[in-house]
């Protein structure tokens, strides 16, 4: 199982600077982006997530890890390496429901995502990887991707939801 050899990092919470900025792509696919996939592993499977987006450890680096289940209950787990999120064209399936990040932990708001998405990059080998996604898996997807580029969900909510969800993670 993926992070068994890993360390878990405390998570990086909103409001420090690596999480609100575009993470740096990965050059090297080496055992220090291989320890760094492991470690990203155990961080989100100590922390009880279903996603994890290397600047919530505090690394900036294009990477994220998932393990979730898309709309027909089949389990994701997988490591992306410098993903390209790919969304249907406008106008869109969009869902509406509960998103929480474990950078804002215990927050939950209504977040609009595509109803589908895929990621297409590299897994930690420098394989070529494309994963296609619907249901949580898809809103997954998005919310990671999202982190690579300095976005956190709260972000995209309308201000008031965001400062409840701040002060509701005793970020405010």
């Amino acid at each position: 199982m993926p992070g068994e050899r890993g360390r878990a990092h405390p998570i990086t919470r909103y409001g420090e600077p690596v999480l609100h900025r575009a993470c740096t792509p990965v050059e090297a696919f080496d055992d220090a982006l291989a320890e760094l996939i492991e470690d990203m592993f155990a961080s989100m499977y100590a922390a009880n997530g279903v996603g994890l987006a290397a600047n919530q450890i505090g690394v900036d680096a294009r990477v994220f890890v998932l393990d979730c289940e898309d709309a027909e209950g089949e389990r994701h787990v997988a490591a992306v390496v410098n993903p390209v999120l790919h969304l249907p064209p406008a106008p869109r399936e969009l869902i509406v429901d509960d998103e929480g990040c474990l950078s804002v932990p215990g927050a939950f708001e209504d977040t609009p995502r595509s109803a589908t998405a895929v990621v297409e990059g590299f897994d930690g080998e420098g394989e070529p990887v494309r994963i296609e996604g619907t249901g949580t898996l898809a809103r997954c997807l998005q919310h990671e991707y999202d982190h690579l580029e300095g976005t956190v969900y709260v972000d995209r909510l309308p201000k008031k939801a965001r400062n409840r969800a701040l002060a509701e993670a005793g970020l405010r």
